[in-house]
């Protein structure tokens, strides 16, 4: 879906995010049935390849309720609990209007201004700058700032800062995001589970004839099917490569479809708080003084991702899991009409703070109008002597002067002038 405006870009961010979420799913289901294949290939060593593929896609749909039963489960533990473990790893805090004016004025009226209700105002105390946004109902929803954010951070900045937040609760982002974290985990399980069970299923070995069989097989009945068992022999191995084949790739896809899901998601983001503030400028400020340095000491990849910025990198950009700062601030500019602002050379927090001594300035050079000292080694001049006092000015016709009706100031007029 092409993006021509805000609004366009915002739809097309959607639609590519639902395709993701879905596709999430089916990788599930491709790991059921790369299982399916491994336990048919060890438990029947004479079949076809063929064989082995129909037996295995009978199996997924006799056990798709459980399989999907069991992912549910695993959503739903999350739904509840996932919140307390999150604060428990970042650390954050409830706070009040008592305790944050400042902070929590700014998240309520960007709240009220769009009837969004009120989420949960959460402090973290690091020196980082980030944010990010969680919870899976509106009783959950909750904002986390670090304190490193307020305090580097002016109001319009801190405004594009929670109005992005704001939009991935207004555009159910959060949930998203923690679902397609749930199901990543749910596909990463299923495929540690079927190797170490592949890895510690009993079994004989390979055969001089080239048949893979069970432990609970027996080698006496191997004599007059020798040539049947090199025949299924060969097709179990094909299976079983094709099986943990199958595993890999649904476990890289999961890893690539989530960073892809919070990829287009901050992008989503960045548009939703323009929309919220009428300020693009703000926001390419925020990120410009955001970038690199949102790293919360002791989070796991899980919580990064869910924050404004990750600064985590990866191979060419590939497996990072947000977009970088450059190409979100391209976005804005080419979306939202904001201004392009380069890389900042020197962040706030890192300017020195105290201006230098003023023995370590250079030394002014003196000349003809300059005050300042003469350079080193230049000859000694005798001191100057200030020029004499200016005699007093000479009285004039009227100062003070006896006239025919006494002594006047120059300033008083004559008796009966006035």
């Amino acid at each position: 879906m092409a993006a021509y405006g805000l609004y366009t870009h915002i739809a097309a961010n959607k639609t590519r995010s639902m395709i993701l979420l879905a596709g999430l799913f089916v990788l599930v289901y491709v790991i059921v049935y790369a299982g399916a294949l491994i336990i048919e290939a060890l438990n029947h060593g004479g079949g076809t390849v063929n064989d082995y593929l129909m037996a295995a896609l009978h199996d997924v749909i006799r056990t798709l309720p459980y399989s999907t039963g069991a992912a549910l489960l695993w959503i739903v533990i999350a739904y509840f609990f996932h919140q307390k473990m999150i604060d428990v790893v970042t650390g954050g805090a409830a706070v009040t209007r008592q305790e944050q004016p400042r902070l929590y004025n700014l998240l309520e009226n960007l709240c009220i201004s769009r009837g969004i209700p009120m989420p949960k105002l959460k402090i973290m105390q690091s020196d980082a700058l980030n944010a990010f946004a969680t919870g899976l109902n509106p009783r959950q929803y909750a904002v986390t700032v670090t304190t490193g954010l307020i305090n580097n951070l002016d109001d319009r900045e801190i405004e594009a800062v929670l109005g992005h937040e704001l939009t991935h609760i207004r555009n159910g982002d959060v949930q998203m995001m923690v679902i397609a974290v749930i199901i990543a985990g749910v596909v990463g399980f299923l495929a540690e589970l079927l190797f170490r069970g592949f890895s510690n299923f009993g079994y004989v070995g390979w055969g001089s004839g080239g048949s893979f069989l069970p432990s609970s097989s027996s080698a006496g009945g191997r004599g007059s099917s020798d040539s049947g068992d090199k025949k299924g022999g060969g097709a179990a191995v094909f299976i079983v490569v094709v099986a943990i084949v199958l595993i890999i790739l649904a476990w890289a896809m999961s890893q690539l479809v989530k960073l892809a899901l919070s990829r287009s998601r901050e992008y989503l983001a960045d548009a939703g708080s323009v929309e919220l503030t009428k300020n693009p400028d703000a926001m390419i400020s925020a990120l410009r003084k955001i970038e690199g340095r949102g790293e919360l000491p002791g989070a796991t990849s899980a919580v990064m991702e869910l924050c404004l910025d990750n600064p985590r990198e990866g191979f060419a950009d590939l497996f990072a899991t947000h977009p970088s700062v450059e190409s979100r601030v391209q976005a804005l500019v080419k979306y939202a009409g904001g201004r392009y602002e380069g890389p900042l050379a020197l962040h706030p927090a890192d300017e020195p703070r105290n201006p230098p001594a003023e023995q370590d300035s250079p030394p002014v050079p003196s000349g003809p109008w300059s005050e300042g000292a003469d350079p080193p080694g230049a000859p000694q001049r005798p001191p100057t002597t200030p020029p004499p006092a200016a005699p007093p000015p000479l009285p004039g016709p009227w100062d003070n002067q006896t006239g025919p009706w006494g002594r006047h100031s120059r300033l008083d007029p004559p008796e009966g002038l006035d």
